[in-house]
């Protein structure tokens, strides 16, 4: 397909666009821009800043993507925003570049679905084929691993780290790290188990959910202290790639603490 440029958009002197890319009507491109093959926006989009949009990704009406963060220590430095491949933005998306203070990169992993109201903010890192239900939202430098869901009006604070499979209910207010495979919910959000409809989804055998199952049951046990437990976790399943996975996380460097089974979240 040729390119289709309508006669109201307006494209800066500048921006890269491939051969068979959509603008459509009302759309503004900044001089920094480009638009991988098949990149499609639907009408009204506004794309600016240096911001990367990778190919067969979709924009639908009133997304605004790379404008200035909302963050008072941004002072103008040359910062980016990708988006990978096959993603869907919905309306009134909103997405931040970086800054100096995170890296200078926004990245939205390949075929992410944001839906409609959904903002990311500035030095957020999205793996693969996460979605943002209606409104979610993302404080800056949050990070989010592959195939994580955050649900609609859920709200994620700065620093926050989701893990792979992670699934965040709707209106929950996430302060803390959610581990992989974990299902969290509530104000303050709360770890209620694991994604079990998730994992079935995504193929991991009965034998690998049970071993999941029952190493989160002993990672959140109050006996002991946290380094004995995972110590003990990592002793009783050394060849489980999602026990390790679970594992390292926590292990991981964090500013934010760990979210915690709550009074009723104890099961998995």
């Amino acid at each position: 397909m040729a390119r289709m440029v309508h006669p109201s958009a307006v494209v800066a002197d500048g921006a890269v666009l491939a051969e068979d890319v959509f603008v459509g009507p009302f759309c503004v491109v900044g001089a920094e821009v480009t638009l991988g093959a098949g990149v499609r926006l639907e009408s009204h989009v506004c794309i600016t800043g240096r911001t990367e949009i990778a190919a067969r990704t979709r924009v639908y009406p009133f997304a605004s993507l790379g404008h200035v963060p909302q963050d008072r220590k941004y002072a103008g430095e040359p910062s980016r925003l990708v988006i990978g491949e096959g993603c869907v933005i919905r309306e009134h998306v909103t997405v931040n570049p970086g800054t100096r203070g995170g890296g200078m990169l926004t990245e939205i992993g390949p075929r992410c679905l944001l839906m409609a109201g959904a903002h990311v903010a500035h030095d957020c890192r999205l793996g693969e084929d996460v979605i943002l239900v209606n409104q979610a939202t993302l404080g800056g430098h949050v990070s989010i691993g592959d195939h994580a869901i955050v649900g609609g009006l859920a709200a994620l604070h700065q620093f926050v780290r989701v893990g792979r499979h992670a699934m965040i209910g709707g209106l929950s207010g996430v302060e803390q790290d959610v581990i992989p495979f974990g299902a969290v919910q509530g104000n303050r959000a709360c770890l209620t188990g694991l994604n079990l409809v998730g994992l079935r989804r995504h193929g991991f055998s009965r034998q690998a959910i049970r071993d999941l199952q029952e190493a989160y049951r002993r990672l959140f046990l109050p006996q002991a202290t946290l380094q004995e437990r995972l110590d003990e976790v990592m002793a009783r399943w050394p060849d489980s790639a999602p026990v390790r996975e679970l594992v390292d996380f926590v292990r991981g460097v964090s500013s934010r603490g760990l979210c915690q089974p709550g009074r009723d979240g104890a099961g998995a």
